[in-house]
Formats: C-alpha cells, structure tokens, sequence
C-alpha cells in the first residue's frame, strides 16, 4: 500500500482510516521484490540435523510484483532480528510475477522449481517472533515484516502471508 499516494488523494478522515489499517509492523518500501510470506515454523519437531533434519520445512517466499521488470536477486540480503544472515551470491532472475523460496538445508538451487538452498541447517525464523529484513544490493531496504506467532499465524500453521 503506497500511503503518500493515499494520503494525497483521500479526505482526511480517509487518510486516518487508511493510515490505521496499515500494521504497525511493516515497513513499505519502494520495491518490486517484497516478502510473499514465510513459513517460520517447519512442520514437525524441529531438528537442525542436515542428514535427517527439517530445516528445509523452513522457508521465505520473496516475489518480484512488478508488472514488467525482472529483478537479479544477486547481491540482495536477508537477514532476522538477531542479525543471522543470508546473501543472494548468483544470479537468479525474477521474472515480473516470479517467485523463489529460499529454504533452510542443503540442495540444489533451481530457477526451475523456483528455490535457493541456504546452505545452513540450522533454522532462521524464531517459532515465537522475530523480524524479517529484505535489503537491495545497494544496502537501501527493500521489505521488512516483524510477527508473533499468537498476533499473525490465526490458524497455528507456522506460515505468515504478508503480501498476497
């Protein structure tokens, strides 16, 4: 949701109305690519294990919802609240619409199934709460979304949508 844009067009009892249904956790930032939603919370017991663990259950889904521009997520970084971090390294091209899920664990990246492999078995997201940052390769943010579980997962699966 774009506010200035709101705000500039709408009275100002409009404006608070808009203003109030915006969270007050999420940022908005001017991007194409913004966090779909995230599944912080891997079905089953949570085992970091890279043979036998379920951190691949673990996943943030990043779409590019442009209406014509792709995005290269090469150089773009992910990061929680505690500062553990992941960077895009290669070129993985968004078309406009496209999304990817960067998943936990180990595997092989593939523009086909739409994935990037962390490489790390451990988990990221926090099963509590946590935040999620998005930064472009210039450094400028690109998206981010603070949740809780008891605020923003209303049926207990371990899956967030922030931007559908």
């Amino acid at each position: 949701m774009r506010i200035r844009l709101v705000a500039a067009t709408a009275t100002a009892a409009g404006t608070l109305a808009v203003l109030a249904a915006v969270p007050a956790h999420a940022t908005e930032y001017q991007s194409a690519l913004k966090i779909k939603g995230v599944q912080y919370d891997a079905p089953g017991r949570d085992s970091n294990s890279c043979a036998t663990g379920n951190t691949d259950e673990e996943y943030l889904t990043l779409k590019n919802y442009s209406s014509r521009t792709t995005v290269n997520l090469k150089g773009y970084v992910v990061k929680d609240k505690a500062g553990n971090k992941f960077t895009f390294t290669r070129n993985h091209y968004l078309q406009p619409g496209d999304y990817v899920k960067l998943r936990g664990g180990r595997g092989t990246d593939s523009d086909a199934r739409n994935v990037v492999y962390r490489n790390n078995c451990n988990f990221m997201w926090n099963n509590d709460k946590d935040t999620i940052y998005v930064y472009k390769p210039s450094g400028s943010g690109a998206d981010s979304h603070a949740y809780t579980k008891s605020g923003n997962d209303g049926d207990g699966n371990g899956y967030i949508t922030f931007h559908g």
